[in-house]
């Protein structure tokens, strides 16, 4: 799963993480997990977590030992609004031309 629309105009590696933690919304994911789900080095990815927590698109919080970050509510989309279908033609269109 995607996160919204609406926060798909940030930098390739934070619409990463974003798009990564939507995919575990339920359980969040360590800095370890999520630089292994985005593939980027741990200063890159330093960089973007501080912007999205600065954003408040993400938090992090301490669960049982663990830290893990998650995605605010507003990024993650309803399941009901758009079922586990693939983006249309001009949404690939648009994603792929960095619109």
């Amino acid at each position: 799963m995607k996160a919204k629309r609406e926060f798909r105009d940030r930098e390739d590696v934070e619409v990463a993480v974003l798009d990564a933690l939507v995919d575990r919304s339920g359980e969040g994911m360590t800095v370890f997990e999520l630089r292994a789900a985005v593939d980027e080095d741990i200063d890159t990815l330093e960089d973007a977590l501080g912007k999205l927590k600065e954003d408040s698109l993400i938090s992090v919080e301490h669960d049982d030992g663990r830290t893990v970050v998650l995605p605010d509510d507003r990024v993650v989309p309803d399941p009901s609004e758009r079922p586990d279908e693939e983006d249309g033609l001009f949404d690939a269109i648009r994603d792929r031309l960095g619109f």
